[in-house]
């Protein structure tokens, strides 16, 4: 039986690591790659994916959402075709379904080897 995606994110092309993503590291753990998504950033992490999303008018309100590697029980990944713009990652979790969309700018099979190597090795 297939739940329904709880959240779904775009991530729409790579960027530098955020200078005050420090903040939020914990002792050991260390940023890997980031990504810009439609407000803000996903930054993924030795040990998780953070993804800061920017709300309101102004965008000085800002939700974090962290998702340790270790509540993903299963992925999926899937390559832009001809006729498709987007590639697309799906990470099946302790919370639930979050599907993620890829830009055209993002190797999906790069980010795939990312996830595995996370996972498998946290």
């Amino acid at each position: 039986m297939e739940t329904a995606a709880i959240t779904a994110w775009t991530l729409m092309r790579p960027i530098p690591i955020p200078a005050d993503v420090g903040n939020l590291m914990v002792q050991g753990e260390q940023p890997v790659a980031a990504f810009a998504t439609f407000r803000d950033s996903a930054i993924f992490t030795t040990k998780r994916l953070i993804i800061r999303d920017a709300q309101g008018m102004r965008g000085k309100k800002v939700e974090v959402y962290s998702l340790p590697y270790t509540a993903i029980n299963m992925w999926s990944s899937e390559n832009a075709g001809t006729l498709d713009f987007n590639s697309e990652m799906e990470l099946w979790t302790r919370a639930g379904h979050i599907k993620i969309k890829l830009g055209r700018e993002i190797d999906v099979r790069q980010l795939d080897h990312l996830i595995a190597s996370c996972v498998l090795n946290s």
